[in-house]
């Protein structure tokens, strides 16, 4: 299974196409949809989500909200493009109206300026933008449903946001409540402080970033491999979330924490219980030696703080070279929910491609025929 994306953040529309998904996987188009809001949502968002309302539409693969086993292809309509048209149509367009050249600190622009060969960051942030991580929920919705044919589950919460942490654990069942919750915590004291926290950075103007944690349940043994490094589960999954914009830090299980312990506290004993092999802890999180162990898979990503702040930064023009401050692209002053609804979709993608590439099948039915014959 692969997934390709197109699109820029004030372009017509954002763009996915999914290869390799087998036949007859029933779409449910009001979950993608779903997951889109709950993308735009959460304390500490700006007001380009108030013109967005993101959409998903399916072009071609799907049938009668069945998959065909063709590529499945997908867009998401950017509605601000009516705003902007004028300055990024590819038939034609004024672009010196909306150049940008004072690059800004913690984005693409300045890296990518010299990497193409560009005199306008405008050509650079448009693609770097999150805003492409609207369609790659859209993907991972849809490849959220193959796994849930399958009894796989993915889900997540929001533990941290600009050092206002949750230290607590919370079984799986608990965790789609933070979804309704307004930054996805879910100790409401923790929130409220949060909140407290985030509406002070806005008032001085400045941002939050967070750490948030995914966990897959259901998925069983032997998914990944220990057999070559580019096939490790952690190592698919953790590149999957360093992929997401802002994302500057992940783990699994303990994580970092385990580099503080003993290996007696760390390392998850074996049993033999009731004909089969347990473990009564998780410090691994669901992953060993590369390979899912039938355990939870425990992840965590750190989100730095939004990059583009409405007081601005200091930087350099890049074509005079003069030190100028930074513009404001765009007023978010926490993103941390949107990132925990990214994270969650492109694990399901990433895992989606192992379970794929495992299993094979170009049908459904193959598909799930095959997982429950595994251990």
């Amino acid at each position: 299974m692969k997934l390709l994306t197109a699109g820029e953040s004030h372009g017509k529309a954002l763009i996915a196409i999914i290869e390799g998904l087998p036949s007859n996987l029933k779409i449910d188009i009001d979950e993608i949809n779903g997951y889109l809001a709950l993308r735009q949502s959460g304390y500490g968002r700006g007001g380009r989500q108030k013109i967005e309302k993101d959409k998903a539409e399916i072009l071609s693969g799907v049938r009668n909200l069945v998959t065909l086993g063709s590529p499945v292809s997908l867009t998401v309509v950017n509605s601000d493009y009516a705003n902007w048209r004028d300055y990024m149509a590819p038939e034609g367009c004024d672009v010196s109206k909306k150049t940008l050249t004072a690059v800004r600190p913690g984005h693409a622009d300045l890296t990518g300026l010299i990497k193409y060969g560009h005199t306008d960051a405008r050509n650079v942030l448009e693609r770097a933008s999150a805003r492409e991580t609207a369609v790659r929920v859209a993907a991972g919705s849809i490849a959220r449903q193959y796994l849930k044919a399958l009894g796989v589950e993915i889900s997540g919460y929001v533990r941290s946001v600009c050092g206002v942490t949750d230290d607590n654990d919370y079984d799986f069942s608990r965790l789609e409540q933070a979804k309704r919750q307004p930054l996805f915590m879910l100790d409401s004291q923790v929130q409220a402080e949060a909140m407290k926290r985030i509406d002070e950075l806005k008032d001085e103007g400045d941002t939050a970033g967070g750490v948030i944690e995914i966990r897959v349940r259901g998925l069983k043994s032997g998914f990944g491999s220990c057999m070559s490094y580019e096939g490790k589960l952690d190592a698919v999954l953790c590149a999957a979330l360093m992929s997401v914009q802002a994302i500057k830090g992940v783990e699994v299980g303990l994580g970092f924490r385990a580099a503080d312990l003993r290996g007696s506290e760390v390392h998850d004993e074996i049993y033999y219980e009731d004909g089969k092999f347990t473990r009564k802890t998780n410090n691994a999180g669901g992953i060993e030696g590369g390979m899912s162990n039938g355990g939870e898979i425990v992840l965590r990503a750190a989100m730095k703080p939004i990059p583009t702040l409405m007081k601005g930064l200091n930087t350099v023009d890049y074509i005079t070279k003069k030190p100028v401050r930074a513009a404001a692209e765009r007023s978010d002053v926490a993103a941390v929910c949107a990132a925990e609804i990214i994270a969650e979709s492109v694990t399901a993608f990433a895992l989606s491609e192992v379970v794929a590439a495992r299993l094979g099948g170009d049908s459904m039915d193959e598909v799930i025929k095959r997982y429950g014959e595994l251990e």
